[in-house]
């Protein structure tokens, strides 16, 4: 059926002097064209969902990925000593005491996300590397491009991503939002605050797609049960 009504169409085409109409073959190929050309925009344009808010977490389905290996998550780093008047940990380029004691409230959260099949990379920066090792309770190894915030920043997360396992990475507000630059998130929804955590599903397969963030706040919030 669907063969006769091309033909049909294809019937209805038309000469004008020397100049002929497009078939409607062509006009159904152009309109096809544009029609999934419009959906990929879509799936990688969309917003950065509230994971912490309503049922976003559960139609995420950050932990169906998470337990395959098929998520990367961004970590920016703890609140700057020299950006503020609380107590410095250390040196005044690294972080709070205050600072560490979110990133350790986060670290808690990963592990009832579950760090098994998990691979934490931190910039070598003395704010990432105080906030890596209080989010894992241990020293975090130091990679520099964690650290270059650049338009190539993506194509490096895809590359150093490894198949079935979660990555981990402790970075800048200003990676992050060149990442989420390129993958369409608009000017007035690409932020990143202290220990903020962005998720993107990452498998291989697909292209890659934007999960959700939490914020330091809301990983206190999320039960064990909601997190497996």
């Amino acid at each position: 059926m669907a063969h006769t009504f091309i033909q049909d169409l294809d019937a209805l085409n038309i000469s004008v002097g020397p100049f002929r109409l497009f078939s409607w073959r062509t006009v159904i190929a152009v309109c096809s064209l544009m029609l999934a050309t419009t959906l990929t925009w879509y799936l990688t344009t969309a917003g950065v969902a509230d994971l912490g808010s309503g049922k976003n977490l559960v139609s995420s389905g950050l932990v169906e990925q998470w337990k395959h290996g098929d998520v990367v998550v961004m970590i920016r780093h703890a609140e700057r000593c020299d950006r503020s008047a609380n107590r410095c940990l250390g040196s005044a380029d690294g972080i709070t005491v205050n600072g560490s004691h979110v990133a350790s409230d986060v670290g808690a959260g990963l592990q009832r996300l579950g760090l098994e099949r998990a691979h934490m990379i931190a910039s070598p920066s003395t704010r990432t590397q105080q906030t890596a090792s209080y989010i894992a309770g241990q020293a975090v190894v130091a990679q520099d491009w964690v650290g270059e915030c650049n338009k190539h920043f993506k194509d490096e997360v895809v590359g150093h991503k490894v198949k079935g396992e979660n990555l981990v990475l402790i970075t800048h507000s200003g990676c992050i939002d060149h990442f989420e630059r390129a993958m369409g998130v608009p000017a007035g929804e690409r932020s990143s605050e202290y220990t903020q955590a962005f998720f993107v599903k990452m498998d291989g397969k697909a292209i890659p797609r934007i999960l959700g963030s939490l914020s330091a706040v809301q990983w206190k919030s999320l039960t064990h049960e909601q997190l497996k």
